[in-house]
């Protein structure tokens, strides 16, 4: 496994855990009340920053587990990760209809907030998965 794969790796599972655990404490925090009365904007700054950090420390200890030959890019992993943003970014430009539409129809800034979340999420997701299947079964 190559050293970018390792790091795509690392992405993904840190992005989504990260967002299963956001779902999870802000369920939790609603205490069976109405979810657009739960504090969420902080949880989703910490869940944010929890999913940068976890994910350069993932890679690292990764690494360190298991060192890569070569650090270095190559062709192979520039088109795969071309690839892979070309595929989150149409995601992304496609999933933000959603938000916009929420913002359109004057829903609660909680609904707002956690589709563009909820988008991020899927769109990197999809991207990260691009990427990992490129890098098992090629172009």
């Amino acid at each position: 496994m190559s050293y970018e794969e390792k790091g795509t790796w690392a992405f993904l599972v840190t992005t989504l855990g990260t967002y299963l655990g956001y779902v999870v404490a802000v369920v939790r925090r609603a205490g069976g009340g109405p979810l657009t009365e739960a504090p969420y904007v902080s949880t989703m700054l910490w869940a944010l920053g929890i999913a940068i950090v976890a994910a350069i420390v993932l890679r690292i200890v990764v690494e360190m587990a298991v060192p890569s030959e070569s650090y270095q890019i190559d062709v192979r992993d520039k088109d795969i990760n071309r690839r892979g943003d070309y595929v989150t970014g149409l995601t992304l430009s496609v999933g933000m209809v959603l938000p916009l539409g929420l913002t359109l129809a004057e829903l609660d800034h909680f609904w707002i907030a956690n589709a563009i979340y909820a988008v991020y999420v899927v769109s990197t997701s999809i991207g990260a998965i691009v990427k990992i299947v490129a890098y098992r079964r090629g172009w």
